[in-house]
């Protein structure tokens, strides 16, 4: 037995499918004979689901936001952050993780993975000093993860290469929901009946619309045919009804012919309302709202509409993505208290409206100055554009309020925001004014 040990602590990884140790059920006997297929009789794999347009689109959609969201590498200063420099080694590593792939298309890669086999896996690239200066994905179909029994380290074997397996210092591990603590469940796997629900409808409509909408039947003569003429007869009708140029024909039958329908209609088999219904299990089984997959029918069944279901993707689905990458990234760059971090403001550049809004609430509130917002809008800075303001009736940033006189040397007194006037007095007058004067006052 090798040093990886067993094989989720069952089964020796040194031992090949011939061996008595190895189970019928084991998933290397599993993947020797092919995908099993499920109760609809489709074989489901991560690759096959992804011919389906639901799952397509899902998932482009989840790799696609999250690897356009800006990732930037933070310091801890005290009670707050500050953004690393450009040339700062831990922001060159997420900026260039890959030396071919740009960071779009890597993180895109990355998430792809996690979303469709449930683990992402990443193996370091190293400089002369033994820091990492990259990342190389492996395709998750390639690794089997194991835990030691005895030192709890994971360690991983590539292409069944189990002379040489590799540990936590040689990749990293991003793994999605699971339930044992070493790698996440496959969504695709998990939720295979559905998924190969939906392939089964979309074979079949293919298959439908193929051969006709009149494809199985009997063709009934009162004549008696031989077997020659019952071919003729057979290849007639195929060749009237066959193909989508011939839906909806009208086919005339002479010598007595009859044709009886055997199959179902798919208006009786509710054929369309079941493709609905399997993209509505697949936009729940990616947590997505059906309206960003095509499903627009209910858009507007919860909240306010549209908008916080937008809302509730960000902070129900992306966030836990996110969340993930950021802290086993933060593993890597961890030193001197730097950590990453998605900045969510990214999703609003193409929404004017909101990202204007935003800007004036950070900037009403003093959190963002003139010159970072410029920056987040790639324009160059302006003098004096660094000042942070509090609102209007409280002043600049970084100053005190001039106290009072007549609290001054009352901690305890309280002052208005504002001077209030003293209404000007006049003189009291000993006499009533005389008619013929004008009474100009003091």
């Amino acid at each position: 037995m090798t040093l990886f040990g067993t094989l989720r602590g069952q089964v020796p990884v040194n031992a090949s499918i011939e061996s008595p140790l190895v189970p019928i059920s084991s998933p290397d006997v599993m993947e020797l004979f092919g995908p099993g297929a499920g109760a609809s009789g489709v074989a489901v794999t991560e690759e096959r689901s992804i011919g389906l347009s639901a799952v397509w689109s899902a998932v482009n959609l989840l790799a696609g936001t999250i690897a356009s969201l800006p990732l930037h590498a933070y310091r801890k200063d005290g009670t707050g952050r500050e953004k690393v420099p450009s040339t700062h080694r831990s922001a060159v590593l997420l900026d260039e993780p890959h030396e071919d792939l740009t960071a779009m298309e890597f993180w895109e890669l990355v998430v792809a993975h996690i979303a469709l086999w449930g683990n992402g896996y990443l193996r370091y690239r190293f400089d002369r000093l033994g820091r990492v200066i990259g990342f190389d994905g492996i395709h998750p179909g390639r690794v089997k993860v194991a835990r030691h029994k005895e030192s709890r380290r994971k360690y991983y074997v590539i292409d069944g290469n189990v002379d040489r397996p590799l540990t936590d210092d040689d990749l990293l591990h991003i793994p999605g929901f699971g339930y044992d603590g070493i790698c996440g469940v496959s969504p695709i796997r998990a939720a295979r009946e559905g998924v190969g629900l939906a392939m089964a409808a979309e074979k079949f409509g293919g298959k439908m619309f193929g051969s006709g909408l009149l494809a199985t039947g009997v063709l009934q003569t009162e004549q008696r045919l031989n077997e020659e003429q019952a071919k003729i007869l057979q290849s007639r009708w195929k060749a009237k009804t066959s193909g989508m140029a011939n839906a909806h024909e009208t086919v005339v039958l002479d010598s007595g012919a009859k044709f009886t329908q055997l199959s179902i209609p798919p208006e009786d088999a509710q054929f369309l309302e079941s493709r609905k219904f399997q993209v509505t299990e697949i936009a729940r089984m990616f947590r997505i709202p059906p309206h960003m997959i095509g499903d627009v029918e209910k858009s507007t069944s919860w909240g306010t509409g549209i908008e916080q279901m937008g809302i509730g993707f960000v902070v129900y689905t992306l966030r836990g993505y996110t969340t993930r990458i950021e802290q086993r990234i933060t593993r890597v760059i961890s030193p001197n208290a730097v950590y990453a971090r998605f900045n969510f403001e990214g999703l609003l550049r193409g929404d004017s409206a909101a990202r204007a809004a935003f800007y004036n609430q950070m900037w009403t509130l003093g959190a963002y100055s003139t010159n970072e917002i410029r920056a987040l809008e790639e324009l160059p800075p302006i003098e004096g554009g660094e000042v942070r303001y509090r609102p209007l009736n409280m002043g600049e940033l970084g100053t005190t309020d001039q106290p009072n006189q007549q609290t001054a040397g009352d901690p305890n007194a309280t002052r208005p925001a504002h001077p209030v006037p003293i209404p000007r007095q006049h003189p009291a007058r000993t006499s009533e004014p005389d008619p013929g004067h004008r009474d100009c006052g003091p």
